[in-house]
This record gives structure tokens, sequence and C-alpha cells, in this order.
């Protein structure tokens, strides 16, 4: 394309961007009043009233797209009846969520639906290089059952348990063998296509805003606990990262500065009362070597130790977000992790701690648990993917 043509204000500039236009409501779905979105396929009427574009002018860009392999239609009532949806043949993305010891994949549309998931343990102690050979084993997998070539793979996001600098895992206890690794570098040179990092928490905090129960919230806050405490913040419907991407790791408040070591190195965080191994090392003398699922179990079944447990963990968790609240005025706090398996066994503990702690003002702020479960972060990671990939050659 020449410059003139690709100038501002050109006839093919505008042409490329009414395309683009089209291909966004595609992606993003058509707006319902009480349910959220409706993911496509849309009708060419419903493209012109969302776009604000011309019929006849949406009629042709779906013929344009159609021809380029872009998008499929499928005939109506009439021509503007026609509905049209991206085709398989645009595209896939991936997502990649690497946790404390698993790995999980997933293969996604370029409207950021899940089509396929595999999960694997992992070493949390693994070199940086294990994890993507593993990671690259589960997609090829997927990839095999879908019966599509690799070549139709367009991007793929990778979530980290870590705060990530310009691509760089920064301190990071739970995946020691990443620290210090330009993440996006590697995963482009292991992968072959164009690589988005981005913290675990923020995956998951996306996904609950999009898809999951923090819909509809234009400020919410997604606390994922598992071996760590992390969150992603959403402000006015957008990530919040901070100036170096380290936004959100509030499970390094200082609840007690006399109080139990970190692994941070502090003393009385957040993280060394809520986390899943505080409560499993809590529990360690009355049941030697249980893990998270094993001690809600035992709460269910009356252990009264383990309702303590549950409840401690959940009053410092109240009294950490009691910070996060004042701060931030969220609509909404989404619990997600392993922890949330503990349902209400942590989460009525944590809205009393949350009370006495907050001011008057943000004290009823709903603290739920996560829609999205184990598969948060992986789906955030899938709509991240779709989003970042350019659907229109430059």
């Amino acid at each position: 394309m020449s410059a003139r043509e690709s100038a501002p204000g050109s006839t093919a500039s505008l042409r490329t961007a009414n395309q683009q236009r089209v291909l966004d409501v595609l992606r993003r779905g058509m707006p319902v009043p009480e349910d959220g979105v409706v993911v496509s396929p849309v009708t060419q009427a419903e493209l012109a009233r969302l776009t604000g574009l011309a019929p006849a002018t949406v009629s042709n860009i779906v013929r344009d797209l159609s021809a380029h392999g872009l998008v499929d239609t499928e005939p109506g009532s009439g021509r503007r009846g026609t509905t049209v949806r991206l085709a398989r043949t645009a595209g896939l993305v991936a997502g990649i969520d690497f946790g404390h010891s698993h790995v999980a994949v997933a293969l996604g549309d370029l409207t950021g639906a899940m089509v396929a998931d595999r999960r694997r343990p992992l070493d949390a102690g693994h070199p940086h290089e294990e994890g993507l050979d593993l990671a690259s084993t589960l997609l090829d997998e997927l990839l095999d059952e879908a019966g599509v070539a690799p070549t139709i793979l367009r991007g793929i996001t990778m979530g980290l348990p870590a705060p990530i600098t310009d691509g760089v895992v920064r301190s990071s206890a739970i995946l020691p063998g990443w620290v210090g690794v330009h993440a996006q570098d590697a995963a482009e040179k292991h992968f072959g296509v164009p690589i988005h990092v981005e913290n675990d928490a923020n995956l998951g905090a996306l996904a609950e805003h999009r898809v999951g129960v923090a819909r509809g919230h234009t400020c919410s806050v997604f606390l994922k606990i598992s071996s760590g405490v992390g969150a992603g913040i959403i402000i006015n419907d957008a990530v919040y990262h901070g100036s170096l991407g380290a936004a959100g790791e509030v499970g390094h408040l200082t609840l007690d500065e006399q109080g139990p070591m970190c692994r941070c190195g502090s003393r009385g965080c957040l993280e060394a009362y809520a986390a899943v191994p505080a409560v499993t090392a809590m529990m360690a003398g009355q049941l030697p070597g249980a893990g998270i699922d094993d001690i809600v179990e035992a709460a269910l079944s009356g252990n009264v130790a383990a309702v303590r447990t549950f409840e401690d963990a959940g009053l410092h968790l109240g009294w950490g977000l009691a910070s996060v609240v004042n701060l931030l005025n969220p609509g909404l706090v989404v619990v997600g992790g392993d922890m949330a398996r503990a349902g209400e066994l942590l989460l009525e503990p944590a809205r009393i701690g949350l009370r006495r702690h907050a001011l008057d003002a943000v004290a009823a702020t709903p603290v739920v648990a996560s829609q999205l479960a184990e598969r948060a972060s992986l789906t955030g990671a899938v709509l991240l993917a779709a989003e970042r990939t350019e659907l229109l050659a430059s």
C-alpha cells in the first residue's frame, strides 16, 4: 500500500478502519442488558447498528472479509438477516497458565472463547525451559486433537505468578526457575508466534471482569490465594499494572511486624496467614500431609480445628482486604485460587474481618468466590491472546 493510500483520511485507511470496527464487534460480542454479552454470530443488521455504519457498507465489508477467510456467513431472512461470525480459518490463539505446581494450556478462537484445555502437574523448582517444553507438548496435543496445523496459531498469552516488568520475571519464590528470565523472548523462541506475558492474577481479574462474576463492575479486585496471595485490579474496565508492572502484591501487606516470617523476608505479611501453606501448616499436627482439599473436607465434616483454621485465615484475609477496599473502593472483591475451594468457610470470616477494619462507606463491599475457579487465569490468557491478535494485515 502506498503512503498516499495509507494516509489518515484516505479511502483505503477509512476502509480498513471500518473493517476493524466490524471485526471488533464480532470478537467482542453483542451486548445484552441482563446477561452481559452474546458472542457472534451477529446479523448484518446488528453489525450496522453496533458499528454505526450504513447497511450497504457493512454488506461490502462482510463480503471482503469473507473472501479473505476472516468471517463465515450463513443466510438468514434477507441480506440483512445474514449471520456473520469469525471464521475458524482466521486462526486460533492459546493461553498458558503456570502455577506453583502445574501448567495449564488452552486453545481459543479469536472471540476469546476456549475451545479445549489441558492441565499437568509441574515441579515448583523447574527450570523455565522445562516448563516451556511441557507447555509446548500440551499445546501440540490440543492442536492435533482439534485437527488443525500449528500454523493456524496466531498468538499466545502466558501467565506467571510473579511481577513482570518489560517481559522480565522479577522476584518469585513461587517459580524460582523463572526469576530474571525474559519470559517473552524465551517463549517466542520456543513457540515461534507472538507472545504476551502477564501476571496470573491480572489474567484472573480480566476473566472475571469479562465473563465471570465481576461482569458489569467497572472496578473490581480479583484475589488469587494459593501458594501465595496476589491481586489483579480492574479500574475503569482495564487491568491496572502500576508503573513497573508490580501492582497487586497485596500478599505482602504487613498485618503484624512481629508475626510469622514470610517467604519475602518480612514478618507478618497477609500471605503468611492466609495462603495455602499457612493453612496446611496449622493443620499439620492433626492431619499430617493433608492438602487443602483434605482440610476443607475435614471442616465440612465437623472438624473444629479445621473450621477454626479457615476462620483464622479468613479474618486475616478480611483485615488485608480492608486496606484494599479503603484505597480502591472496588464494586466487588473476587476470591480465587486454591483457597477459594473452602467457600464460605473462608469467605464469611473474611467479610467479618473486612467489616471490622474497613471504613463504614466501603465495609459492605461484596466478597464472593470466583465463578471461573481454577480456570480463571487460563480463561484470561485466552481472552487477552485473542484481544492482542491483529486480524488485518498491516
